[in-house]
C-alpha cells in the first residue's frame, strides 16, 4: 500500500522548514514541499493542477503574508494570499479528498483580554494581517468543513526572520536595547508545532475545527529576551519600555496568551515549556 503523501505549503517559512528538519522522523508519510514559485496559492488552476500530479492525503497550509507592518500599506496583497488563496486550497482539497491543516494567529483577536484566549471567543483583529487571517479561516471553514485550523503565536525557529534570530544578532552588534514589556504571550517553537500537525495528521481520527496551539507557560516579549540575553551569555543591556514607546504601523495585541486545553485533550499531545523549547533552539543555532 503507498504511503499517504503530505503536501506542505510555504516551503521556505520557518514552519515548513521545521517540518521538513523532522520528516525522516515520520517514514510512515511522504513529504512534498512547495515554495511560492513552484506553487503560488492564489493561482487556482495551478494548486489543482498541483494536486492532481501529486494527489496527496493531506495539505498543510504554512503558506502565508507574514510582513505584519507591511500589510497596512499591502490590504491586497495580505487578503489575496491570506483570504482568497486560502478558499482555493480548501476547494481544491474537497475536489481531491485532501484533509487540509491550515496555520492561522493569535492576531484574530484583539489582545484585551486577562485570560488565555478560547477557540470559542470572538475574533477581534487590531490590524490588517490579522483581519486577512481571520478571514481566511471562515473562508477556509465555509468552503471546507473538514479543515483543521491551527492557531499560533510568537513563532520562531532556527530558520528564517524571527524575533530570537534578530535579539541574537542584534545582542552582539549593540550594548543596549529597548524591548516592549506590556506585551504578554507564549512564545512558539516551530519545531515544537511541527511535530504536532505531524501527530494530529497520524491521529487515529480527523477531528475537524480549531484549535490553539503554543508552548506553555507565559512570558513578557521584554522576558523572552532577557531569557535569550541569558542564554547566549550576551553582555547588552536591556530595559523594558511601553509599546507606545516603540511606533509600528500595525498595532499589535497586547495580550496573546492561548489557551491549549482542547488541542491537549483532542490529540493527547505534550506541550513543552517555552524557556525548554528556547533553550533547545538557541542550543542548535549556536553549535
Amino acid at each position: 500500500m503507498e504511503k499517504p503523501t503530505i503536501l506542505v505549503t510555504g516551503a521556505g517559512g520557518q514552519l515548513a522548514m521545521s517540518i521538513r528538519n523532522i520528516a525522516l522522523q515520520y517514514p510512515e508519510f511522504e513529504f512534498v514541499f512547495f515554495n511560492r514559485a513552484d506553487l503560488p496559492i492564489e493561482d487556482k488552476q495551478r494548486v489543482n493542477a498541483v494536486f492532481e500530479q501529486i494527489q496527496p492525503r493531506f495539505c498543510v497550509n504554512c503558506a502565508a503574508y507574514t510582513a505584519v507592518d507591511k500589510a497596512e500599506a499591502e490590504r491586497e496583497p495580505a487578503f489575496l494570499v491570506n483570504a482568497g488563496a486560502v478558499k482555493n486550497l480548501a476547494e481544491t482539497c474537497v475536489g481531491w479528498n485532501t484533509s487540509l491543516v491550515h496555520i492561522s494567529t493569535d492576531y484574530v483577536f484583539n489582545g484585551a483580554s486577562s485570560i488565555p484566549y478560547k477557540e470559542t471567543d470572538r475574533v477581534d483583529p487590531l490590524n490588517v494581517y490579522g483581519a486577512s487571517k481571520a478571514s481566511g479561516e471562515v473562508l477556509a471553514m465555509s468552503h471546507n468543513p473538514g479543515t483543521i485550523i491551527l492557531r499560533t503565536s510568537w513563532v520562531y525557529s532556527e530558520y528564517g526572520n524571527n524575533f530570537v534570530k534578530t535579539m541574537i544578532r542584534l545582542m552582539k552588534e549593540k550594548t543596549r536595547l529597548n524591548i516592549v514589556s506590556d506585551q504578554l504571550g507564549s512564545p512558539t517553537y516551530a519545531g515544537d508545532l511541527a511535530h504536532a500537525i505531524l501527530k494530529i495528521i497520524g491521529h487515529s481520527k480527523w477531528l475537524p475545527g480549531i484549535y490553539h496551539y503554543c508552548n506553555e507557560g507565559s512570558t513578557s516579549r521584554y522576558e523572552f529576551a532577557g531569557t535569550i540575553k541569558a542564554l547566549t551569555a550576551a553582555g547588552c543591556i536591556l530595559y523594558p519600555i511601553p509599546s507606545d514607546a516603540y511606533p509600528v504601523a500595525a498595532r499589535r495585541p497586547a495580550y496573546s496568551l492561548l489557551d491549549t486545553t482542547k488541542i491537549k485533550a483532542s490529540f493527547n499531545l505534550r506541550i513543552p515549556f517555552w524557556k525548554d523549547s528556547l533553550e533547545l533552539c538557541i542550543s542548535n543555532l549556536l553549535s
